[in-house]
This record gives C-alpha cells, sequence and structure tokens, in this order.
C-alpha cells in the first residue's frame, strides 16, 4: 500500500513539474525577475539623489542670499602706521584701541591745514563723516570752518598737527593732547605750540553701505573742545 502511494505521489510531482504555466512562471521569474528588482534599485536611488540635489540646491540659495562681505577695519596714524585692526562689527562694540586711533586721526584731520587741496578737501570730509547730525560739535565744527577757513589759511601758512595722545576720561569721553607747528609758505617755522581737548563721543555701528564707508567703526564725535596749554 505504500508503495502504491508513493507512485502516486511520484505521479502527481511529475505532473507539477512538466505543468506549462509553472513551467513558464519559473522561466519568467529567473528571467526578467532580477531585472525589475535591479530597476526598482535605480529608481530609488535616483530618487535619493535627486532630494539631495534639491537639498544642496536650496542650501546654496540660501547662502548666497546673505551677505559675504565682512568689513574689515585698519587704523592708522598720520605717519600711516597701523594701529590696531579687527572686524568693524566687534571693533565698534568694545575695542577701545580703535575708538582712540579714530580720534587720533579726526583731531589730526580737524587741525591741519595743507597747501594740497585735494588732501585739505578729503581731510575735511573725514571729520564731519564723524560728527553727529545735529549735535553741539556740529555746531562748534561749522562756526571753527567758517571763522577760519583752512583754504584761506593754506594761501599764507600750513599747519602741521602731532597727535601726541588720546585716553579716556570716561566711557564716552576721550582727553586729546597734540602740538600744532605753524609754518610760512617758505617752510620757515612761524610758531610751534601744544593743545588739548575733550572729545565725547557716540557708538552707532553702520547698517549699509554707504555708512561702512565713510565712518566703518560708527564712532560720531558729539561735543568737543580744546584750546591752547601755556
Amino acid at each position: 500500500m505504500n508503495q502504491t502511494v508513493l507512485e502516486k505521489r511520484d505521479a502527481t510531482k511529475g505532473q507539477i513539474d512538466t505543468s506549462p504555466y509553472l513551467a513558464a512562471r519559473r522561466e519568467w521569474d529567473e528571467r526578467y525577475g532580477s531585472l525589475i528588482t535591479r530597476a526598482r534599485n535605480w529608481r530609488i536611488a535616483a530618487v535619493l539623489a535627486l532630494a539631495v540635489a534639491l537639498v544642496a540646491t536650496c542650501g546654496l540659495i540660501a547662502l548666497s542670499t546673505k551677505a559675504k562681505v565682512v568689513p574689515y577695519v585698519v587704523a592708522i596714524d598720520n605717519l600711516g602706521r597701523v594701529l590696531a585692526a579687527g572686524p568693524a562689527d566687534q571693533a565698534s562694540r568694545a575695542d577701545d584701541r580703535l575708538k582712540r586711533a579714530a580720534l587720533f586721526q579726526w583731531m589730526s584731520d580737524l587741525r591741519t591745514v595743507t597747501t594740497d587741496g585735494v588732501a585739505q578737501r578729503k581731510g575735511i570730509d573725514r571729520v564731519y563723516s564723524m560728527i553727529a547730525n545735529g549735535s553741539p560739535a556740529q555746531v562748534e565744527i561749522g562756526d571753527f570752518y567758517r571763522n577760519d577757513p583752512p583754504f584761506d589759511r593754506a594761501q599764507k601758512r600750513t599747519v602741521e598737527v602731532d597727535v601726541k595722545a588720546v585716553f579716556p576720561v570716561s566711557d564716552r569721553t576721550y582727553q586729546v593732547e597734540w602740538s600744532e607747528i605753524v609754518r610760512g609758505l617758505s617752510g620757515q617755522i612761524e610758531s610751534q605750540d601744544n593743545w588739548k581737548g575733550s572729545v565725547t563721543i557716540a557708538i552707532s555701528p553702520p547698517n549699509d553701505e554707504r555708512l561702512i564707508r565713510v565712518n566703518p567703526l560708527g564712532i560720531y564725535v558729539t561735543n568737543v573742545s580744546w584750546s591752547k596749554v601755556l
């Protein structure tokens, strides 16, 4: 009886193995199944690559919309020596050396008289670029230039300014000490005097390119006075 059952099973297996439908199915799986799997993997890889490219493109666009230029301030004295340097946005907030260096140059520009008209004009422009609008300093400097115009003085004599020291009196006020040598047009010394002045400032960091160019530190003189040292 067992032998009969085995023979039936073998007969059934033989029918299954020789079934045209199943044979075709196996042939299809072997021949095309791996192709479909590879195609699906390629589609997944393509979608991932597109997503990465999209993220990278968005990142580049975001970076391109941000300002990449960082103003860098180099403060020099009237001899061209570097006194201090640093990014404008940091220096204007905390670096007292840059404030003093700016006042060094400002006072020199204010008191210098030269026969070079272009240099004189640039010096006056630098002076006004550091004066707060509507401040007492604006009135004081305006009166100074009107009462003794440097272009008129330059027709008879020049004034050479040597700033000796700038030191803080308070968090906003600085004392400036300098000497002035007055020369005739032939170069002879007419007088040599020492001066001192008091300068009060306010800080307003620049927020556009025009202000960065004319006053990168954002230092504005609000009050100023000076006198000859006897």
